[in-house]
């Protein structure tokens, strides 16, 4: 996927041109459940370990149809989008490429079920989290920090 000190030919005039590279959308859902509880699902593919519920925004879809999307697929929810929570951009987030994620706050009902990407899906609470990939604990903790403060 990454695409690194590639060069393309103009399809019009053949000469070689460097390729541009954009940071890739992402989005990834806080579903809330009872009890101050939120949605995780274990990762099947690398790389492995615990995170929120999200991916990839396809062409043409908008960044809400993607996080209900997403949180259908992992989840086998159908969430109710509340809001965005916060976009997080660092270079590093993702150590696979440079992509940058919009984080919704959903709602659901009913028993979470893994599939697609998910090897798990499991409701924790904010002190029996696992170990997390990508940035999610960073924003797990904004999130819990927001929720005590409001």
């Amino acid at each position: 996927m990454c695409a690194q000190n590639q060069n393309i030919l103009c399809p019009n005039c053949g000469v070689t041109i460097g390729l541009y590279k954009n940071p890739i959308p992402t989005v990834d859902i806080i579903i809330e459940m009872p009890n101050d509880s939120i949605i995780l699902i274990e990762r099947k593919n690398p790389p492995y370990g615990w995170a929120l519920p999200g991916g990839f925004v396809d062409y043409g879809e908008s960044l809400e149809k993607a996080a209900q999307r997403e949180a259908l697929e992992e989840t086998g929810l159908a969430v109710t989008l509340q809001g965005q929570f916060h976009t997080y951009s660092s270079p590093d987030r993702d150590k696979r490429f440079h992509s940058i994620t919009t984080v919704f706050i959903a709602t659901a009902s009913g028993t979470p079920q893994a599939a697609d990407d998910a090897r798990q899906a499991k409701i924790f609470q904010d002190n029996n989290l696992p170990s997390l990939v990508f940035d999610h604990e960073k924003i797990i903790h904004d999130y819990f920090s927001k929720k005590r403060s409001s």
